[in-house]
């Protein structure tokens, strides 16, 4: 049996860090899932109810299901789904541990599952290689390269998240490959996203260099001392603290949880902010301690400031405490690791923080790069609007010819339908002639003509009928 997870795989997402973790953390998985899809051992235990004495039910409050961004977004979702409904499968999960799911062990289990849950796992991989297979013809659609021996078992090659050479079932094989594709995509989430608001920056400023253009001297001089006026605004700021340092800290300790900063304690701090009482601080618990920080720098009310730039803000300074505090690089703050953090010499570092105004993030190369793409665009989009106006007047030109053939017929119709009324003869007249005469025909007869002269021959049979009546005048015989 070929095992669920290759050291390979297993080795790369725990030594990279797996991007997965923090998606699926919010996918509200079971602890044995985390274990599966990478995460580290202080993860995966079983939850402890910490009231174990009080019979009351509380309401689980449910987190927010957040969308990874994968393309096979849902087929990874309903998978992990159906995979939880098996009792033995899930127990397996919850007790198994690295070396389980290095050496293959849990590759049988798959092969213990129920015959429903086995059968719903063919169903879905059935459902993702056709949905698969519309985006692929789609694709080929669009790019105007049809082809009538389309050979979909090697176009689905480029899909790496499940086996192309088996189509109907979901093999071992199948579940190995999409938990490596999904950790190794996410991996590169934060990367993406930096990449994109560099896009979205160099957006901003060639607007508004192709604004300040379109002004006159004058105006441009206004408007260029405005923008710059905002620029400045919006460096006048308090001082920013690092993020994770001991100021930070103590600033949140204080403000947001209402408590002396003298009696500043990080095990106490750490447990406060483990929302979820998991006993680690995840990416979205960790980017909830920075807000009062980044409400010194933004203010959504004030023009000069960019809700865009303040969440890049918020990343780049979760990414800064990940870099210094998460030493097993598992996207996940323990409390064995934030402890130890406090006790570096760059916790007590008073430097402020360098926001996104200090240095762009992008250079000129970059920007006129940028501008030459948008170009081709903006191009390639009038090659296209041309096109489409093209055959847009062709179909107009050939929905009039339409219409005018349509008219024909129509007049057609009537013209024969008015020509078949005046062949039909009038009660009483004989069919008129192709130049209006009068045509009368051999052996036709009105109706009450015969009406009329069958009651008279009737009649003259019955007087030949009759005995004759004797003569007169003839001698009488006695």
């Amino acid at each position: 049996m070929t095992s669920i997870l290759s050291d390979a795989s297993i080795d790369g997402a725990l030594s990279v860090g797996s991007g997965l973790h923090y998606k699926l953390r919010r996918m509200n998985l079971k602890p044995g899932w985390l274990l599966l899809l990478s995460v580290s051992a202080g993860v995966w235990s079983v939850p402890i109810d910490r009231n174990g004495g009080n019979q009351e039910v509380k309401e689980e409050v449910q987190e927010e299901s957040v969308d990874t961004g994968l393309y096979y977004d849902r087929y990874l979702r309903e998978v992990i789904e159906v995979l939880e409904t098996d009792p033995h499968f899930r127990e397996k999960l919850q007790t198994a541990n690295t070396e389980d799911i290095k050496t293959g062990r849990l590759s049988k289990e798959l092969d213990l599952v129920s015959h429903h849950v086995r059968t719903r796992l063919d169903e879905l991989k059935r459902q993702e290689v056709s949905r698969l297979r519309m985006l692929l013809k789609a694709k080929l659609d669009s790019t105007n390269r049809q082809s009538l021996q389309m050979d979909h078992a090697s176009l689905l090659k480029q899909f790496e998240h499940l086996d192309p050479h088996n189509q109907n079932t979901f093999e071992a094989k199948d579940l190995e490959l999409l938990i490596s594709t999904a950790t190794k995509d996410l991996e590169n989430y934060d990367a993406e996203r930096h990449e994109e608001f560099k896009r979205y920056e160099m957006l901003k400023e060639h607007e508004r260099r192709e604004y300040l253009k379109s002004l006159d001297q004058e105006k441009r001089e206004r408007e260029e001392k405005r923008m710059q006026e905002l620029k400045e605004k919006h460096r006048q700021h308090p001082k920013v603290n690092s993020p994770g340092s001991v100021a930070q800290l103590r600033e949140v300790w204080e403000e947001t949880d209402g408590l002396d900063p003298q009696e500043f304690n990080p095990k106490t701090f750490f447990k406060l902010h483990d929302t979820n009482e998991d006993g680690v601080l995840d990416e979205q618990e960790l980017e909830a301690l920075f807000t009062k920080e980044l409400e010194k720098v933004y203010n959504p009310k004030n023009e000069e400031d960019d809700m865009m730039e303040m969440e890049e803000e918020r990343l780049r300074m979760r990414e800064h405490v990940m870099k210094n505090v998460d030493t097993n690089k598992d996207r996940l703050v323990s409390l064995e690791e934030f402890l130890k953090s406090t006790e570096k010499k760059e916790f007590s570092n008073l430097k402020e923080w360098e926001t996104l105004d200090t240095k762009p993030v992008y250079t000129e190369e970059e920007l006129q790069r940028f501008e030459a793409e948008l170009r081709d665009k903006e191009e390639e989009l009038k090659r296209r609007a041309e096109t489409l106006r093209q055959e847009q007047e062709l179909l107009k030109e050939r929905g009039k010819a339409l219409e005018a053939q349509r008219r024909e017929y129509q007049q057609a119709v009537l013209e024969m339908s008015q020509r078949q009324k005046e062949l039909q003869p009038v009660d009483g007249q004989p069919p008129a002639g192709p130049n209006g005469e009068l045509q009368f025909q051999p052996g036709t007869h009105k109706p009450e003509d015969k009406e009329a002269k069958a009651p008279a021959e009737h009649k003259a049979e019955a007087q030949n009928n009759l005995p004759a009546e004797p003569p007169q005048n003839l001698p009488l015989h006695t």
